[in-house]
């Protein structure tokens, strides 16, 4: 996990919260490094976290955590990861393979006649439902990324409705949280992705969105991030709090300044 971060969140792996839904959001850029951020941050918090790994195999994920400190195949091991991985469970179900196995496929939205993503969903609540012998602080669910689902012929209707049915089973009954990241360009004419976007901003506790730099790429600035916290839904204000910061990712670690302050610029 990325210490400065965790900083201008006001978060910390010792006290996590409970109970929200956090969009990762990226536009003419790549956010995944917030997806490993938070996937390190909940694991080193103790929480059971059910990762549905859409873009990438284990493999990628967990040489990213190593240089973060966190060990992903202990922590399936142990119990507290379940990792979906969906490119090969993609392949599987395809193929035929995991219905020779007698397992039935998470996946099941990409035969014909399949509409919905009740399979997914109830792969999540079965996976982070507690049992009498988990001792985790809470169920953390997260997506890499929610754009997969559409390029692989889900609807925009049964992607929300997962999304919605997911946040009550664990954000409201579990008291977990979900984080999921999307791919978002104002200028693209794949209206699907766009609709599923504006309709996840509307519901988001608190929104995490990198874009690249309008000027084109820098090699001492990546990009910049909006943190935007949705208090306008517990306060019943007009506006939301919204704070602007310039990165730059490094090997292990990611650097935040306000706009204009970076050490190669000063």
């Amino acid at each position: 996990m990325f210490a400065e971060l965790n900083d201008l969140l006001d978060a910390s792996p010792q006290r996590p919260e409970t109970g929200k839904f956090t969009l990762l959001r990226d536009t003419r850029t790549d956010g995944s490094f917030l997806v490993h951020h938070f996937l390190s941050f909940y694991l080193r918090a103790g929480c059971k976290v059910c990762f549905v790994a859409l873009l990438q195999s284990f493999s990628h994920y967990n040489i990213i955590a190593q240089k973060l400190g966190v060990n992903l195949t202990a922590a399936k091991e142990r119990g507290q990861l379940i990792f979906l991985e969906g490119l090969k469970s993609c392949l599987d179900f395809m193929f035929g393979e995991e219905e020779q196995s007698g397992q039935s496929s998470p996946f099941q939205f990409l035969s014909e006649g399949a509409s919905d993503l009740r399979a997914l969903f109830d792969f999540v609540r079965t996976s982070l439902t507690p049992s009498s012998s988990d001792s985790w602080k809470g169920p953390v669910l997260l997506v890499d990324d929610l754009s997969v689902l559409l390029s692989l012929g889900a609807a925009p209707v049964a992607v929300l409705d997962f999304i919605h049915y997911c946040r009550v089973v664990v954000c409201s009954q579990l008291k977990g949280n979900i984080v999921v990241l999307v791919h978002s360009n104002e200028d693209s004419e794949d209206e699907e992705n766009e609709l599923v976007v504006n309709s996840l901003c509307h519901h988001s506790d608190l929104i995490l969105w990198v874009e690249g730099l309008a000027t084109g790429f820098c090699k001492d600035v990546h990009g910049q991030i909006k943190i935007i916290r949705r208090v306008s839904l517990e306060l019943m204000v007009e506006k939301d709090l919204v704070q602007i910061y310039q990165y730059k990712i490094q090997d292990k670690n990611v650097t935040f300044f306000a706009r204009g302050l970076s050490a190669a610029v000063l």
